[in-house]
């Protein structure tokens, strides 16, 4: 009996090593997918930050030339 007792505790401690590797596992994945996110969305930031800047200057370009054309 003694024999088994120690196959349970050794198999429980086995398991629950197991465990603990698949959920660090789990957790570095999400850790991965959550720093692309933010990466994606700084990117998207500066991309809409350049967008705004050439708009503005477009805009004053035309502007400019209004007031030209006027003068």
């Amino acid at each position: 009996m003694s024999i088994l007792s120690i196959l349970g505790r050794g198999g429980a401690i086995i398991a629950l090593i197991l465990l603990i590797v698949a959920l660090l596992n789990k957790l570095i994945l999400l850790f991965g997918v959550l720093l692309t996110l933010i990466k994606v969305a700084i990117v998207v930031a500066f991309v809409g930050i350049l967008v705004m800047i050439a708009l503005a200057m477009f805009r004053a370009r035309r502007r400019d030339k209004r007031e030209m054309d006027q003068a």
